[in-house]
């Protein structure tokens, strides 16, 4: 396990399931992390799993607010001293159906979130810290933008937005930032229930490793990445799919 010793993070969603999971995983290697999310009360237990304000702060908000983003970014630094890590883990999808039914202002909502969103906090981060610091940000990306996602197009359409948008990152900001993401197929999270809950057995035998995601393998993942022994690593998507990607059509 690579150690993490003296550094923090900021992980946007990081109240539960994958965005938790990628907290626990960084302060399980060292590292001092500040956790976004809309409620305060989850918020606050998820800084007391996380082990209390000594390596963990809770910041409440909308991550479409370019205010609160600010705040995120200015709490870290101010708390900890610095910011060399990032997670944009934050994603929604109010919206479901083919996309050409798609009501596009739940469409708009979905870019602005999702794409726009994780634009603002890598922008927030990069004036505030990384420019001259240097540093490392995951943005968490999902199958659903490398492949077509009956009922979830719009949500998809994002998702491959952010595979890109990290390419476009990982050139304009190296070599001072390394930017990379994961993909994750269905992983087992109150988010993704629809897709699973009530026919787990089903979806699972889709996947060659015989069972879904659960929200620590995307945290390990998470870890390598942002950490040195990724140091070479840039531009790129990790995918996270129990090797569902490989097995292709039936």
């Amino acid at each position: 396990m690579s150690t993490l010793e003296g550094r923090t993070a900021l992980v946007t969603g990081g109240s539960r399931g994958i965005g938790l999971a990628i907290a626990r995983s960084l302060v399980a290697r060292g590292a001092r992390v500040v956790v976004t999310g809309r409620k305060p009360d989850a918020l606050a237990e998820a800084v007391s799993a996380l082990g209390g304000p000594e390596v963990a702060v809770g910041v409440a908000g909308n991550a479409g607010d370019a205010e609160h983003r600010a705040e995120a970014v200015r709490t870290a630094v101010d708390t900890f001293g610095s910011l060399e890590m990032l997670v944009g883990n934050v994603g929604i999808n109010p919206v479901y159906g083919p996309l050409v039914d798609l009501p596009l202002d739940g469409f708009r909502k979905i870019l602005d979130t999702n794409v726009v969103g994780t634009l603002g906090l890598v922008q927030e981060a990069w004036r505030t810290w990384m420019a001259e610091h240097g540093g490392s940000v995951l943005v968490v990306a999902s199958v659903a933008g490398l492949k077509a996602s009956p009922m979830i197009g719009g949500y998809g359409v994002s998702k491959a937005a952010l595979v890109n948008l990290v390419t476009q990152l990982a050139v304009e900001l190296g070599p001072t930032v390394r930017v990379n993401a994961v993909a994750p197929a269905v992983v087992k999270t109150r988010f993704a229930g629809a897709l699973y809950e009530g026919r787990e057995a089903e979806v699972a035998a889709q996947y060659p490793v015989g069972r879904l995601g659960v929200p620590e393998d995307v945290g390990e993942a998470a870890a390598y990445l942002l950490g040195d022994g990724a140091g070479w690593v840039t531009g790129q998507t990790l995918v996270l799919d129990g090797g569902a990607l490989s097995r292709g059509p039936a």
